[in-house]
Protein backbone atom coordinates (compact mmCIF):
# COMPACT_ATOMS: atom_id res chain seq x y z
CA UNK A 1 0.00 0.00 0.00
CA UNK A 2 1.34 3.47 -0.90
CA UNK A 3 1.87 6.21 0.83
CA UNK A 4 -1.01 8.08 -0.33
CA UNK A 5 -3.34 5.19 -0.34
CA UNK A 6 -2.91 4.44 3.23
CA UNK A 7 -4.28 7.17 5.43
CA UNK A 8 -1.84 8.18 8.55
CA UNK A 9 1.41 6.97 9.87
CA UNK A 10 3.57 3.97 11.03
CA UNK A 11 4.37 3.43 14.46
CA UNK A 12 7.78 3.92 13.79
CA UNK A 13 7.07 7.40 12.31
CA UNK A 14 5.61 8.54 15.63
CA UNK A 15 7.72 6.65 17.88
CA UNK A 16 11.05 8.80 15.65
CA UNK A 17 8.84 12.09 16.34
CA UNK A 18 9.02 11.18 20.29
CA UNK A 19 12.46 9.85 20.79
CA UNK A 20 13.70 13.02 18.61
CA UNK A 21 11.72 15.22 21.60
CA UNK A 22 12.50 13.08 24.56
CA UNK A 23 16.49 13.94 23.72
CA UNK A 24 15.59 17.16 23.49
CA UNK A 25 13.38 17.19 26.81
CA UNK A 26 16.11 15.75 28.51
CA UNK A 27 18.99 18.51 27.02
CA UNK A 28 16.47 21.07 29.15
CA UNK A 29 15.78 18.83 31.78
CA UNK A 30 12.07 18.49 31.31
CA UNK A 31 10.38 15.46 33.11
CA UNK A 32 7.56 15.75 30.98
CA UNK A 33 5.40 17.56 27.94
CA UNK A 34 2.55 18.79 28.45
CA UNK A 35 0.12 19.03 24.82
CA UNK A 36 -3.65 20.86 24.53
CA UNK A 37 -3.62 21.91 21.45
CA UNK A 38 -5.15 19.82 18.46
CA UNK A 39 -2.11 19.75 15.78
CA UNK A 40 0.71 19.21 18.79
CA UNK A 41 -1.66 16.09 20.37
CA UNK A 42 -2.16 15.04 16.32
CA UNK A 43 1.57 15.40 15.37
CA UNK A 44 2.67 13.29 18.28
CA UNK A 45 -0.90 10.67 18.63
CA UNK A 46 -1.96 10.22 15.10
CA UNK A 47 -5.40 11.53 16.15
CA UNK A 48 -7.28 13.04 13.53
CA UNK A 49 -10.78 14.41 14.12
CA UNK A 50 -12.85 17.50 13.05
CA UNK A 51 -14.43 17.07 17.02
CA UNK A 52 -12.09 20.18 17.47
CA UNK A 53 -14.16 22.24 16.70
CA UNK A 54 -16.11 22.42 19.64
CA UNK A 55 -14.90 24.27 22.72
CA UNK A 56 -16.81 22.25 24.79
CA UNK A 57 -14.37 19.72 26.17
CA UNK A 58 -10.46 19.77 26.86
CA UNK A 59 -7.39 17.04 25.32
CA UNK A 60 -4.43 16.61 26.73
CA UNK A 61 -1.15 14.66 26.03
CA UNK A 62 1.22 13.78 28.06
CA UNK A 63 4.63 13.20 27.34
CA UNK A 64 7.15 11.63 29.96
CA UNK A 65 10.80 11.78 29.68
CA UNK A 66 10.79 8.27 28.86
CA UNK A 67 8.28 5.58 27.41
CA UNK A 68 4.95 5.88 25.49
CA UNK A 69 2.73 9.32 25.12
CA UNK A 70 -0.36 9.32 28.18
CA UNK A 71 -3.79 10.79 26.70
CA UNK A 72 -5.81 12.49 29.22
CA UNK A 73 -8.91 12.93 27.37
CA UNK A 74 -12.75 12.80 27.34
CA UNK A 75 -14.38 9.51 27.03
CA UNK A 76 -16.19 10.67 23.67
CA UNK A 77 -12.75 10.54 22.12
CA UNK A 78 -11.41 7.33 23.59
CA UNK A 79 -12.46 5.06 20.76
CA UNK A 80 -10.96 7.44 18.06
CA UNK A 81 -7.62 7.74 20.16
CA UNK A 82 -7.51 3.84 20.28
CA UNK A 83 -6.88 3.80 16.70
CA UNK A 84 -3.84 5.51 16.66
CA UNK A 85 -0.67 4.10 18.81
CA UNK A 86 -1.24 5.31 22.23
CA UNK A 87 -1.82 2.58 24.54
CA UNK A 88 -2.51 4.32 27.98
CA UNK A 89 -5.79 6.49 27.19
CA UNK A 90 -7.07 7.99 30.56
CA UNK A 91 -11.25 9.16 30.51
CA UNK A 92 -13.30 11.16 31.67
CA UNK A 93 -17.19 12.26 31.05
CA UNK A 94 -16.76 15.45 29.78
CA UNK A 95 -18.11 18.38 30.21
CA UNK A 96 -18.22 18.25 33.97
CA UNK A 97 -18.64 21.37 35.48
CA UNK A 98 -17.05 20.64 38.95
CA UNK A 99 -13.85 18.81 37.73
CA UNK A 100 -13.12 18.76 34.06
CA UNK A 101 -10.21 16.23 33.60
CA UNK A 102 -8.04 17.99 36.34
CA UNK A 103 -7.65 15.83 38.82
CA UNK A 104 -6.91 12.80 36.20
CA UNK A 105 -4.04 15.19 34.48
CA UNK A 106 -2.82 16.43 37.92
CA UNK A 107 -2.60 12.57 39.11
CA UNK A 108 -1.01 11.56 35.72
CA UNK A 109 1.31 14.30 35.66
CA UNK A 110 2.67 13.28 39.53
CA UNK A 111 3.40 9.93 37.53
CA UNK A 112 5.46 11.55 35.24
CA UNK A 113 6.89 14.23 37.33
CA UNK A 114 7.64 13.18 40.94
CA UNK A 115 7.36 15.70 43.76
CA UNK A 116 8.70 18.51 42.06
CA UNK A 117 9.82 17.85 38.68
CA UNK A 118 9.80 20.45 35.45
CA UNK A 119 7.03 20.53 33.24
CA UNK A 120 7.07 21.58 30.00
CA UNK A 121 4.55 23.92 28.57
CA UNK A 122 4.67 25.85 24.77
CA UNK A 123 4.84 29.83 26.06
CA UNK A 124 6.10 31.26 22.77
CA UNK A 125 4.55 33.10 19.81
CA UNK A 126 2.19 31.19 17.61
CA UNK A 127 1.14 28.58 20.51
CA UNK A 128 -1.76 28.88 22.84
CA UNK A 129 -2.85 26.57 26.05
CA UNK A 130 -6.35 24.93 25.34
CA UNK A 131 -8.04 24.53 28.14
CA UNK A 132 -9.95 26.48 30.81
CA UNK A 133 -7.54 28.86 32.53
CA UNK A 134 -9.11 28.34 35.82
CA UNK A 135 -8.06 24.92 34.95
CA UNK A 136 -4.95 25.65 34.78
CA UNK A 137 -4.55 27.04 38.06
CA UNK A 138 -6.34 24.43 39.32
CA UNK A 139 -3.71 22.48 38.05
CA UNK A 140 -0.67 24.41 39.10
CA UNK A 141 -2.19 24.27 42.39
CA UNK A 142 -1.85 21.41 43.10
CA UNK A 143 0.96 20.59 41.11
CA UNK A 144 2.75 22.83 43.95
CA UNK A 145 6.05 21.97 43.87
CA UNK A 146 6.61 21.48 39.90
CA UNK A 147 8.43 24.37 38.16
CA UNK A 148 6.60 24.99 34.75
CA UNK A 149 9.26 26.06 31.44
CA UNK A 150 8.87 27.18 28.55
CA UNK A 151 9.24 24.09 25.86
CA UNK A 152 7.97 26.05 22.67
CA UNK A 153 11.43 25.46 20.95
CA UNK A 154 11.40 21.83 21.51
CA UNK A 155 8.21 21.16 19.86
CA UNK A 156 8.49 23.69 17.17
CA UNK A 157 11.83 22.37 16.29
CA UNK A 158 10.15 19.01 15.75
CA UNK A 159 7.60 19.42 13.43
CA UNK A 160 9.31 22.61 11.55
CA UNK A 161 11.28 19.14 9.63
CA UNK A 162 8.97 17.06 7.65
CA UNK A 163 9.74 13.32 7.14
CA UNK A 164 9.10 11.82 3.64
CA UNK A 165 5.53 10.80 4.62
CA UNK A 166 4.69 14.13 5.51
CA UNK A 167 6.22 15.77 2.50
CA UNK A 168 4.39 13.53 0.39
CA UNK A 169 0.63 14.38 1.72
CA UNK A 170 1.49 17.93 1.69
CA UNK A 171 2.84 17.44 -1.98
CA UNK A 172 -0.63 15.84 -2.92
CA UNK A 173 -2.42 18.43 -1.81
CA UNK A 174 -0.52 21.22 -3.72
CA UNK A 175 -0.75 19.26 -7.14
CA UNK A 176 -4.55 18.31 -6.12
CA UNK A 177 -4.91 22.35 -6.17
CA UNK A 178 -2.66 22.94 -8.83
CA UNK A 179 -5.13 21.12 -11.30
CA UNK A 180 -7.88 23.10 -9.76
CA UNK A 181 -6.56 25.85 -10.17
CA UNK A 182 -5.75 25.21 -13.84
CA UNK A 183 -9.38 24.67 -14.17
CA UNK A 184 -10.56 27.91 -13.26
CA UNK A 185 -10.92 29.37 -16.37
CA UNK A 186 -13.09 26.64 -17.29
CA UNK A 187 -15.57 27.36 -14.33
CA UNK A 188 -15.58 31.08 -14.01
CA UNK A 189 -16.64 34.00 -16.01
CA UNK A 190 -17.40 38.15 -16.32
CA UNK A 191 -21.07 37.93 -14.76
CA UNK A 192 -20.32 35.15 -12.30
CA UNK A 193 -20.82 36.39 -8.45
CA UNK A 194 -17.52 36.02 -6.16
CA UNK A 195 -19.47 33.64 -4.09
CA UNK A 196 -20.50 31.27 -7.48
CA UNK A 197 -16.98 31.44 -7.84
CA UNK A 198 -15.61 30.36 -4.65
CA UNK A 199 -18.09 27.48 -4.12
CA UNK A 200 -17.13 26.18 -7.79
CA UNK A 201 -13.63 26.54 -6.41
CA UNK A 202 -14.29 24.89 -3.96
CA UNK A 203 -16.42 21.89 -4.94
CA UNK A 204 -13.62 21.52 -8.44
CA UNK A 205 -10.75 21.45 -5.23
CA UNK A 206 -12.86 18.30 -4.10
CA UNK A 207 -12.93 16.58 -7.28
CA UNK A 208 -9.22 16.46 -7.37
CA UNK A 209 -8.62 14.93 -4.63
CA UNK A 210 -8.59 17.06 -1.54
CA UNK A 211 -10.29 16.11 1.15
CA UNK A 212 -11.39 19.67 2.70
CA UNK A 213 -11.11 23.00 1.83
CA UNK A 214 -10.29 24.60 4.80
CA UNK A 215 -9.93 27.92 4.18
CA UNK A 216 -10.41 29.99 0.76
CA UNK A 217 -10.66 33.93 0.76
CA UNK A 218 -10.00 36.05 -2.01
CA UNK A 219 -11.45 39.19 -3.59
CA UNK A 220 -12.81 40.81 -7.33
CA UNK A 221 -11.77 44.14 -7.68
CA UNK A 222 -11.79 46.52 -10.97
CA UNK A 223 -8.40 47.03 -12.17
CA UNK A 224 -6.71 45.28 -8.55
CA UNK A 225 -7.65 44.20 -5.61
CA UNK A 226 -6.89 46.07 -1.82
CA UNK A 227 -8.15 43.13 0.51
CA UNK A 228 -7.04 39.57 0.50
CA UNK A 229 -8.60 37.99 3.50
CA UNK A 230 -12.74 38.54 3.15
CA UNK A 231 -15.09 35.82 2.17
CA UNK A 232 -17.00 35.73 -0.66
CA UNK A 233 -19.86 38.76 -1.37
CA UNK A 234 -22.74 38.64 -4.14
CA UNK A 235 -20.66 41.35 -6.26
CA UNK A 236 -20.81 40.34 -9.97
CA UNK A 237 -17.59 40.00 -11.50
CA UNK A 238 -17.10 42.46 -14.67
CA UNK A 239 -14.55 42.77 -17.60
CA UNK A 240 -11.41 44.27 -16.38
CA UNK A 241 -11.66 42.69 -12.48
CA UNK A 242 -9.02 41.17 -11.13
CA UNK A 243 -9.24 37.84 -9.01
CA UNK A 244 -7.14 36.35 -6.29
CA UNK A 245 -8.25 33.25 -4.93
CA UNK A 246 -6.17 31.72 -1.61
CA UNK A 247 -6.53 28.62 -0.40
CA UNK A 248 -5.36 26.14 2.06
CA UNK A 249 -6.82 22.43 1.33
CA UNK A 250 -5.91 19.14 3.23
CA UNK A 251 -4.70 15.68 2.63
CA UNK A 252 -4.73 13.34 5.62
CA UNK A 253 -4.29 16.48 7.88
CA UNK A 254 -1.80 18.27 6.15
CA UNK A 255 -2.15 21.84 4.63
CA UNK A 256 -1.08 23.31 1.05
CA UNK A 257 -1.18 27.03 1.20
CA UNK A 258 -0.63 29.33 -1.65
CA UNK A 259 -2.60 31.81 -4.37
CA UNK A 260 -3.71 32.35 -7.79
CA UNK A 261 -4.37 35.41 -9.62
CA UNK A 262 -6.37 35.94 -12.90
CA UNK A 263 -7.96 38.75 -14.69
CA UNK A 264 -10.91 39.00 -16.55
CA UNK A 265 -10.63 39.90 -20.49
CA UNK A 266 -8.05 42.70 -19.87
CA UNK A 267 -5.59 44.46 -17.32
CA UNK A 268 -4.62 47.71 -16.68
CA UNK A 269 -0.58 47.91 -16.71
CA UNK A 270 -0.24 48.86 -13.09
CA UNK A 271 -1.55 45.57 -12.47
CA UNK A 272 0.17 43.60 -15.01
CA UNK A 273 3.37 45.32 -13.77
CA UNK A 274 2.60 44.38 -10.23
CA UNK A 275 2.03 40.75 -11.22
CA UNK A 276 5.47 40.39 -12.74
CA UNK A 277 7.30 41.81 -9.72
CA UNK A 278 5.73 39.38 -7.34
CA UNK A 279 6.86 36.39 -9.85
CA UNK A 280 10.15 37.57 -10.00
CA UNK A 281 10.90 38.11 -6.70
CA UNK A 282 9.50 34.09 -5.80
CA UNK A 283 12.25 33.60 -8.83
CA UNK A 284 15.12 35.20 -7.15
CA UNK A 285 13.57 33.08 -3.97
CA UNK A 286 14.09 29.74 -5.19
CA UNK A 287 17.49 30.24 -6.87
CA UNK A 288 18.38 31.45 -2.94
CA UNK A 289 16.59 28.55 -0.99
CA UNK A 290 18.92 25.77 0.32
CA UNK A 291 20.00 24.70 4.00
CA UNK A 292 21.58 27.09 5.84
CA UNK A 293 20.06 30.18 4.29
CA UNK A 294 18.24 32.41 6.85
CA UNK A 295 14.44 33.40 7.06
CA UNK A 296 15.70 37.24 6.85
CA UNK A 297 17.75 36.40 4.09
CA UNK A 298 14.77 34.98 2.00
CA UNK A 299 12.83 38.29 3.02
CA UNK A 300 15.73 40.60 2.20
CA UNK A 301 16.17 38.60 -1.08
CA UNK A 302 12.54 38.86 -2.16
CA UNK A 303 12.25 42.54 -0.86
CA UNK A 304 15.21 43.72 -2.69
CA UNK A 305 13.35 42.52 -6.11
CA UNK A 306 10.34 44.47 -5.49
CA UNK A 307 12.44 47.40 -3.95
CA UNK A 308 14.68 47.82 -7.42
CA UNK A 309 11.97 46.88 -10.10
CA UNK A 310 9.38 49.45 -8.73
CA UNK A 311 8.99 52.79 -7.96
CA UNK A 312 8.42 51.86 -4.27
CA UNK A 313 9.96 49.94 -1.37
CA UNK A 314 6.67 49.60 0.25
CA UNK A 315 5.98 45.61 0.58
CA UNK A 316 2.48 46.01 1.85
CA UNK A 317 1.91 46.07 5.79
CA UNK A 318 0.86 42.30 5.75
CA UNK A 319 4.73 41.67 8.14
CA UNK A 320 6.50 38.40 6.42
CA UNK A 321 6.91 37.08 2.98
CA UNK A 322 6.28 33.36 3.89
CA UNK A 323 6.03 30.73 6.37
CA UNK A 324 6.07 27.20 7.40
CA UNK A 325 3.59 24.51 6.49
CA UNK A 326 2.29 21.44 8.10
CA UNK A 327 -0.12 20.19 9.98
CA UNK A 328 -1.69 23.89 9.86
CA UNK A 329 -1.75 26.22 7.57
CA UNK A 330 0.82 28.54 8.81
CA UNK A 331 3.56 27.21 11.07
CA UNK A 332 6.61 28.24 12.29
CA UNK A 333 9.07 29.66 10.74
CA UNK A 334 8.32 33.32 9.43
CA UNK A 335 9.91 34.85 6.54
CA UNK A 336 10.80 38.12 7.87
CA UNK A 337 13.37 40.58 8.25
CA UNK A 338 14.54 39.68 12.03
CA UNK A 339 13.56 35.58 11.81
CA UNK A 340 17.19 34.23 11.92
CA UNK A 341 15.80 30.71 11.38
CA UNK A 342 18.30 28.48 8.90
CA UNK A 343 16.70 26.27 6.22
CA UNK A 344 17.19 22.72 6.66
CA UNK A 345 16.46 19.96 4.14
CA UNK A 346 12.80 18.79 5.31
CA UNK A 347 11.46 21.98 5.56
CA UNK A 348 8.36 23.15 3.71
CA UNK A 349 7.87 26.89 3.06
CA UNK A 350 5.90 29.42 1.56
CA UNK A 351 7.34 32.25 -0.44
CA UNK A 352 4.31 34.67 -0.57
CA UNK A 353 5.90 38.25 -1.76
CA UNK A 354 3.54 40.81 -1.54
CA UNK A 355 3.56 44.32 -2.81
CA UNK A 356 1.56 47.72 -2.70
CA UNK A 357 1.08 49.67 -5.76
CA UNK A 358 -1.26 52.61 -7.64
CA UNK A 359 -4.12 54.07 -5.17
CA UNK A 360 -3.45 51.41 -2.39
CA UNK A 361 -3.73 48.01 -4.35
CA UNK A 362 -1.91 44.96 -3.58
CA UNK A 363 -0.41 42.10 -5.64
CA UNK A 364 0.09 38.77 -3.43
CA UNK A 365 1.93 35.66 -4.91
CA UNK A 366 2.61 32.60 -2.98
CA UNK A 367 4.40 28.82 -4.03
CA UNK A 368 5.26 26.09 -1.85
CA UNK A 369 8.19 24.90 -1.64
CA UNK A 370 10.80 22.04 0.04
CA UNK A 371 14.16 22.26 1.26
CA UNK A 372 16.42 19.82 -0.10
CA UNK A 373 20.19 18.80 0.80
CA UNK A 374 20.92 21.44 -1.92
CA UNK A 375 18.84 23.83 -2.93
CA UNK A 376 14.65 23.74 -3.03
CA UNK A 377 11.84 21.75 -5.17
CA UNK A 378 8.38 23.67 -6.01
CA UNK A 379 5.41 21.81 -4.75
CA UNK A 380 3.20 23.42 -6.51
CA UNK A 381 2.78 24.04 -10.22
CA UNK A 382 4.73 27.34 -11.23
CA UNK A 383 2.17 30.42 -11.65
CA UNK A 384 1.71 31.93 -15.39
CA UNK A 385 4.61 34.03 -15.63
CA UNK A 386 2.14 36.58 -16.70
CA UNK A 387 -1.52 37.05 -14.77
CA UNK A 388 -3.37 34.57 -17.42
CA UNK A 389 -7.08 35.98 -19.11
CA UNK A 390 -10.48 34.72 -18.74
Amino acid sequence: MSELSARGFSVDEYQQRLARTQRAMAAQGIDALLLTTEADIRYYSGFLTQFWQSPARPWFLVLPAAGKPVAVIPGIGELCMRRTWIEDIRCWSSPDPHDDGVSLLIDTLRECLGEAGRLGLQMGAETSLRMPLASYEAVRAGLARTSVVDATSIVQAQQQVKSAAEIARITFACQAVSRAFDRLPEIAAAGDSERTIFQRFKHECLDQGVDDVCYLVGATAADGYRDIISPPSDRIVAQGDVLILDTGCTHDGYFCDFDRNFAFGKVDQATSDAYSRVHESIDAALDLARPGVTCAQLYQCMQSVLATKTDTTDSGNVGRMGHGLGMQLTETPSITHFDQTEMQPGMVMTLEPGMAYGDGRIMVHEENIVITDDGCQLLTQRAAAKIPLI
